[in-house]
This record gives structure tokens, sequence and C-alpha cells, in this order.
């Protein structure tokens, strides 16, 4: 019988690994036949999220020229680099585009087919439009992949996941809520992909709630307002009458910051430079383990600020007092965090050009306004600032910062589990929205459809009615009978409502303190309590402790998720390839 692999989950991630098997392929697994299920109820290539099937108004936050699905000398793997197109090179787009997840979700379907048809053609690929339910089987055996409304499983030598983003059960304070809302007809709306959430319950003119200033924020945002009629004329909007009134807020109490809006020139900083793989080596080599705050961040601190300078003494030199070569030799001696501030602060006089990244991560402790109206004006204020400053290459250190922040992840990634922060700080400085959104933002604001309200939001139910209040602005507080909670469910394998992931977490499949699925770094694949990988199931995605920034990344900066996708296909050819000889003998 032929070697048989179930991929389950067909998006991005899926999509990139059977790119990396048609690359390896010829290399590894020539002549013995192989077929390839891909299980997920939605369209191969874009899956879930990136379905084609989903409002034209949502957009990507990444422009055209920064996405691609293909491997380039940058990527440092084993196997072969296979070209291809960008997004806006396949799409034909203007590379500073902000294409919509339409468009993204066709480009997907394109690499999908493009590694299709580069496979080899003793090996087939079967689309199984369900959702798989739970895997079985011995250690050493073949496993069996149950699905919906099948009555016999998939037998498979091996089994991938990859998932993407899933589904999870409430936990202990949207529980409480969710029952204060059952129990007062309110609305309550979960974590959740934005575009899947049933938005009718928000009624036009009331006031609702929403726990969340990221991505999925913006696009609740979008779906509220052109989604409902509205329109932008230049920074004004133009309202329908169909809107609700969004009081937002956050841990932080900003939206995440804007998109770069303009390009590198010069010469880039040599990365990674204090933060590479002799240092991630270093800390796997501690038989006592690490810790993220006291081994791993002054290390990444290190890196961001090698990043920034870099960029601010070879493009704005004159706003330093010393030369590079004499900063940079100093800066690598500094032995603590006082002897580099103390450096900083010698050679750049205006702090306003010193990174700090304390003040970026919490741009509102300590800061309190005397009215809720006073709050809206400063925000606004914050946020116009924020996006002069991101489009204003006079701020280009900026820039070199997120190429930091991309290399850091890199690194991170080989650690495995360092907690949920740096994700969200990571989402925060580097992947928020583009700069229209935020001037969209402002506009709802001034048209009083939009809402502050602060850092450290706190969200109560309190006389059948939904409370929030921040103390940024101490004394405020807004009721409301309709909360959103804007973000992503969080990706714990324990609450996952998917029956797989629970399944394997119940036969003892290892998890992080923060719920995430372990993996083996080299390969994928999962492991058990005792840190032993399963030989025959692997895991790839953001419900790992291997997550990745994203499926798709920059071209050439040496996207990490297609380092693992050419890691785990070697590792499955390699593994297949031996099964069909031993067959054959």
């Amino acid at each position: 019988m032929r070697p048989q692999l179930v991929i389950v989950g067909a998006g991005p991630r899926g999509t990139g690994l059977l790119e990396r098997i048609a690359a390896n392929a010829p290399g590894l697994y020539a002549g013995s036949g192989l077929d390839i299920h891909l299980v997920d109820p939605h369209p191969p290539g874009g899956g879930r999220i990136w379905r084609t099937a989903q409002s034209p108004l949502l957009w990507m936050n990444s422009h055209a020229e920064d996405v691609t699905m293909f491997t380039d000398e940058t990527v440092q793997m084993a196997g072969p680099v296979r070209e291809g197109p960008t997004l806006h090179e396949w799409a034909e787009l203007d590379g500073r585009t902000f294409a919509d997840r339409q468009i993204q979700g066709r480009y997907l379907r394109h690499v999908y087919e493009r590694a299709l048809a580069e496979l080899p053609p003793d090996v087939t690929v079967h689309h199984h439009a369900r959702r798989a339910l739970r895997v079985s089987g011995p250690r050493e055996g073949r496993q069996q992949v149950w699905l919906e409304g099948r009555p016999r499983p998939l037998l498979a030598d091996l089994v991938v996941l990859a998932l993407g983003h899933l589904d999870s059960e409430l936990d202990d304070d949207q529980t409480e809520l969710a029952a204060c809302a059952r129990e007062h007809d309110l609305v309550h709306l979960p974590p959740d992909f934005t575009a899947d959430s049933d938005l009718s319950p928000l009624r036009a003119g009331e006031p609702v709630l929403v726990r969340g200033f990221g991505l999925a924020f913006v696009d609740l945002m979008v779906l509220l307002t052109e989604g409902r009629g509205g329109r932008y004329e230049g920074d004004t909007y133009v309202p329908s009458g169909r809107e609700p009134v969004l009081y937002v807020g956050s841990r932080r109490g900003v939206p995440y910051h804007s998109k770069i809006g303009y390009d590198w020139t010069g010469d880039r900083p040599r990365l990674p430079r204090f933060f590479g793989p002799p240092e991630v080596e270093a800390l796997l080599a501690r038989p006592e383990g690490f810790d993220f705050r006291s081994d791993v961040w002054p290390l990444v601190e290190k890196e961001l600020g090698f990043a920034h300078y870099h960029r601010l003494f070879t493009a704005h030199a004159e706003r330093t007092a010393m030369t590079w070569t004499d900063f940079e030799e100093k800066y690598a001696a500094a032995a603590d965090l006082a002897e580099t501030a103390a450096l900083v602060a010698a050679a750049v006089p205006d702090p306003a050009d010193r990174l700090d990244l304390a003040a970026l991560d919490h741009p509102l402790d300590g800061v309190r306004y005397t009215s809720h109206e006073e709050f809206q004006e400063g925000l606004r204020g914050y946020v116009e600032g924020d996006l002069s400053r991101r489009h204003d290459p006079e701020h280009s250190a900026d820039l070199g910062v997120f190429l930091g922040l991309l290399s850091v992840y890199g690194q991170l990634v080989r650690l495995g589990n360092v907690g949920p922060w740096w994700h969200g700080f990571f989402s925060y400085l580097a992947s928020g929205p583009p700069g229209p959104r935020l001037r969209q933002l402002l506009a709802l604001s001034r048209a009083g459809l939009l809402r502050f309200v602060g850092a450290d939001m706190t969200v109560t139910a309190e006389d059948g009615v939904f409370r929030a209040a921040s103390p940024t602005v101490p004394g405020f507080s807004v009721e409301a009978r309709a909360l959103v909670e804007a973000r992503l469910p969080e990706p714990t394998v324990g609450r996952a409502r998917d029956t797989l992931l629970r399944e394997l977490h119940a036969e003892g499949a290892a998890e992080t303190p923060d719920g995430l699925l372990r993996i083996d770094p080299a390969d994928g694949r999962i492991l058990d309590g005792a840190g032993r990988p399963h030989p025959r199931r692997f895991a790839l995605g953001p419900f790992t402790d291997g997550r990745t920034p994203g499926a798709f990344t920059r071209p050439r900066t040496g996207g990490p998720a297609f380092r693992q996708n050419d890691a785990t296909a070697r590792a499955a050819l390699r593994f297949l390839a031996e099964l069909a000889l031993r067959a054959a003998a």
C-alpha cells in the first residue's frame, strides 16, 4: 500500500508545507508513490482566515510587496530554494498597496496550485472538505485521523497538524460576563475571527464596549462603519445612521503602531549581532533552563538597540555626537543597562532619538486626564503623532527596529516557549494597521462614533449592564448593553474547541505553562510530557511553542515559518521514503 500523509489544515501553513514537500521530493522521495490528504472544510490555499468569501472591505495589514509565500536565499534551510512572485508581482498591484483579503486568498490558491503542479507525478493530493475530529493510533504504528461525517478514519503513516487560528472556550472572566449577558438579555461577543462574528445584535446608535485595540478591532471598526453604509470624504466620515458608538480600550489603551510608510535606503544593520544562533545555543544548553525576562530580554533589548542606533548614526549622523565606529565599539562593550544608558545619553543628544522600549510598551503609564473629552483630544494627538512619525523617513531608526524585530523573532522561534508577552509586543510595534486605517479611526473619533476609554480597561457586569472604566480618566465610566472582545482567541491547547487538540491534550501531549503545544524545534514533532518527540505526529502554527510572526513574510527576511516548513517536509519525506523501502524489501 502506498504511504499516506495527512495534513490537517489547508490554509497558508498547510499550503506552505505542501510547497516545501514539492521542492524537496525530487531529492528525498522519488519513485515510490505517495498519497497526501489535505483535511480542511475550507478551500485549500486561503483556508478559513484568508478565504475569498469575506468582505472586500477587509484588508491585509502589509504592503503587497511585503508578502510572499516563496523561499529565497535568506532562509536558513537544508532544502532547495524555489523562488516565486510576491503578492504584488502576482496580482500586478502597486507594491505599496494594502490588498484586500480576497486578493490574498486568490494568491494563496495560486501557491497551492503551483505546488500541486510541481509535485512528482506519483504523488497524489486529495482534499477532504471536512473537520478532523481526533487522531488515534500507536506511537510506532499507523495513525487514524477521524473526520466529521465519515464513519471510517483516514489511515496515515504520518500526520501534520497545520491548524492555524482556532476557536477556544471562554476563560473565567469571559464565562462570568457571558452568564450575565444571558441573564440580563445583553450582548457578549467573545474573542473570534471578526469576519466570522455575527455583528447584527450591535444596534445603531447604541454604545458598544470594545476590549482590544489591535487588528481584530480594526476589522470590527470597518465592518460596523463602512460595512453598514458609511463613507469617507477626505478626512471626514459621513455616517449612514446604522452605526453603533464604539467605546474602545485595552491594556495599553492605544492602537497598534501604524505600518511604516517609506522604503529602506542605504546600508542595513548586520543582523543578528547580539542575539543570534550562538546565544540561542548557549541558552538551550543551560541545564537549569532560562528565564525570558532575566536571560533572554537583555539580549533582545541589546539587539533592537543596535538596529536602532545603526540606522540613526549611519542615516542621521547630524543628530549624533560621536562616530558610529566609536559608538558601536562602546555599545558592544557596555556591561549593563546603566552603562548603555550613559553611553546613549552622551552620544544621542535628543531624547526623542533614543530607543525606550519600556515607554513604547506602556505609552499611557502614569498619564491621567481630568475629563473624558480631554482624553479624546489627547489620544487623537497621540495617533496623529504616530502617523506622522511612521511616514517620515527622518525617523527611519524606527525601520531599523522593525528589521531588528524580525531578526529577533527568527531566533526566539528556536527557543520554543518564551511566554505570550513577546508575541503581543511584536505585533504592537511591527504588525499594526495600515496608515489609512488609523486616519479612518481619527475621522470616526471626530464624528463621535468612536470613543477612547483608556489603558488597563476593566469591564464589570453590574445592575444588568456592562460597565467599563480606566485609570487613564479617573472617575469616568461608561455603561452599555453590548460588549465585544476584539481579539483572536488565545491559542491554548487545553481550552481549544477543536476536539483534535483537546484529545491530544488529554492523551498527555506536552504543553507550555501558557498552554501552547510543545514541539521539537528541529522538525516540529509533537513532544510528550517526558520530552519525547512523537515519531508520526507533527504540528506547525500559532497553537505551538514554535509560533512565528506568520505563515508568510517579507521577501529576503529569512522567514522562520519557511525554515520550519522545510524542516518538517524533509523529516516527513525521509520517514516516508524509509517506510516505502521497507515495504518493498
